[in-house]
Parts: structure tokens; C-alpha cells; sequence
């Protein structure tokens, strides 16, 4: 199978970057990065032959293009983004991708912002059923939510939510879920500083390094419903 190489630079918002923006912003405050993916001119795209990466900054930030060289990998994250504020700009993050597999980060933000795991839950799962609703024949591959420093005291809430995704994901919720929290770990269980920036929440290039490997033995080799086979390895 070929697949073409697709790169896309996007300005990062001041405010995406130190967590989640003022809740009074609304959807708004995502308006110039919304538009850039309408903007993105992607050249050669063959049906089914690429990776859609969708979320929030955690995604934004991943160079997909340089990380997964050999595929047409697409990155539709945007900084500071909730699971409603991807459901709400759902139909431009989608436009124009007919992807082979899914690739989604998202829930950290709906926690920091006071959200219960319930709701959250819910509302990921939502999200993950329209994607599988327009990508039929997609591999969908849910990332759970990492264990970071700078949110440590959020953990317990988002083990809930990830606790409760993967449980849909093992009874036939049409996605996989892949564990990527737990190689960003210290050996004693906590978070591994060296795998983030300062801010002690997004990841540098030795994190990025480790999600690329799970991500990218589940892209080349694993078929649906057996990521907790593979993220265990």
C-alpha cells in the first residue's frame, strides 16, 4: 500500500499551549485554527490510505509528518481543546480525510476544566462513535489520557475515564484503546519528568518517541480490537 507524505504547519496559539484557555472564550477562541484545516492543501490523497490524528494540544504538538514518515499522516489537533469542542468543530477536523486509521487524544483538558469523569466518559465515547459512523472500515485507536506532573492531583480522574473507555473497547465499542500513559512512568509509578517539558504537562521529543513506537507498531501491524495485546508488549 502507498501512501503520500503530507506536512502541515500551524501557528500555535499563546494560550493553547499553557493548558486550557477561559471557558468565557467559547468556541471561538479556535476560529484561526479551524480555519487553517480548511486552508491545508493536501496533495495526491489516496482513499484509505491515511492516518487522521484528532484532539487537543498533546496531538497539536506531535509532529505526526516527521514521526510517521512512511504513511500520509494528518494532524487535526488543536490546542487546548475539550472532547465538546472537538464534537463542535467535528465536521471540519473530519473534512477531506478518508483515513485508513484514527489516531484520538482527547478528556485531559475536560477534567482540568471540572468536568466529571462521567461526562467525559460519555462524551469521548460519543466522539469516538462518529468517527466509527463516518469511518466505516477505519481502525480507530483511543490514546488514554497520560499521567503528567503538572496534573498529578487530576489523575485519579482521568484513571476513571480511561478505566471506563477501555472497558467499552474490549466489549465491541468498534474502537481500540491504547495505553500510552504508562510509558511516560518513573519505575516507582509516578510521572517521569524526563519525557516532559518545563511546564510539566506536554511531552518533549523522548515522550513524543515513546507514543510514536506504540502508535506506530499499532498503525503497521495490529488489526482491530487487539491493542491491549499490543500496549502491554
Amino acid at each position: 500500500m502507498r501512501y503520500f507524505l503530507t506536512a502541515m504547519m500551524l501557528a500555535i496559539p499563546a494560550a493553547a499551549i499553557g493548558g486550557v484557555p477561559a471557558a468565557a472564550d467559547g468556541f471561538a477562541r479556535f476560529a484561526p485554527e479551524i480555519e487553517a484545516f480548511s486552508r491545508q492543501q493536501v496533495a495526491e490523497r489516496a482513499a484509505d490510505d491515511d492516518a487522521l490524528f484528532v484532539g487537543s494540544s498533546s496531538i497539536r504538538l506531535w509532529n505526526v509528518a516527521r514521526s510517521f514518515p512512511d504513511i500520509d499522516a494528518v494532524n487535526r489537533g488543536f490546542g487546548g481543546a475539550t472532547t465538546p469542542d472537538v464534537l463542535h468543530y467535528y465536521p471540519q477536523v473530519i473534512a477531506g480525510c478518508q483515513p485508513e486509521s484514527v489516531i484520538v487524544y482527547v478528556g485531559e483538558n475536560d477534567i482540568a476544566a471540572g468536568r466529571s469523569p462521567d461526562l467525559v466518559a460519555a462524551d469521548v465515547l460519543t466522539l469516538l462513535g462518529k468517527i466509527r459512523a463516518d469511518f466505516p472500515h477505519a481502525r480507530i485507536a483511543y490514546l488514554s489520557m497520560k499521567h503528567s506532573p503538572l496534573r498529578d492531583d487530576l489523575w485519579g480522574k482521568m484513571a476513571m475515564v480511561n478505566a471506563t473507555v477501555k472497558a467499552h473497547a474490549k466489549t465491541g465499542g468498534g474502537f481500540d484503546f491504547l495505553d500510552v500513559s504508562k510509558s511516560l512512568l518513573a519505575v516507582d509509578g509516578t510521572p517521569d519528568r524526563q519525557f516532559y517539558t518545563v511546564d510539566g504537562l506536554h511531552m518533549n521529543a523522548l515522550g513524543y518517541a515513546r507514543w510514536t513506537a506504540i502508535v506506530d507498531a499499532y498503525l503497521d501491524a495490529a488489526p482491530p480490537q487487539v491493542t491491549e495485546k499490543l500496549a502491554s508488549s
